[in-house]
Parts: structure tokens; sequence; C-alpha cells
């Protein structure tokens, strides 16, 4: 898990959702309220609502959710982008 320093100011949430689903997860834009969304990891059913502002803080958060639930690192990811 990288330092909160290392990580993206304001990344693009099109770009990270859709590296999100080069691994496999199920994007519902319906899902979440407003203008926040669901993805949801197949192998498990586990579910994390994103917002649509990633600041650095936010995006740190659903990195380690992500890890925790699936195993996917932010290396991992970011190779997809």
């Amino acid at each position: 898990m990288p330092c909160l320093s290392k990580l993206p100011d304001n990344i693009n949430r099109r770009k990270f959702l859709r590296a999100l689903m080069r691994y496999g997860f199920k994007v519902d834009m319906s899902g979440g309220g407003g203008s926040h969304c669901k993805i949801t990891w197949p192998g498990n059913g586990e579910s994390i609502t994103i917002q649509c502002d990633l600041r650095k803080d936010v995006l740190y958060y659903l990195l380690k959710e992500i890890n925790k639930k699936t195993g996917i690192n932010w290396e991992e990811i970011k190779s997809k982008f």
C-alpha cells in the first residue's frame, strides 16, 4: 500500500473505474446515491461505493478496501490505466 503522499491528486474516476473493470469488477452507476457508484467483486460479492471526487484521502481509503476484499494492490491497478 503506497503512502498518501505518493498517490496522485484528483485521479479521473472514469479511468479508475475502467482499470477496475479490466480486473473483473462489475460497475453499477445506479448503485450509489447521487454521484456515487458501486463496484462489486464477483469472486465474493463484496461491494464498495466510489465517490465522484477521488481526492488523495478518498483514493487511499478505496485502495485499502479493494486490497482487503480482493488482494489487488495499487501497482496492479495503476498498470491497467
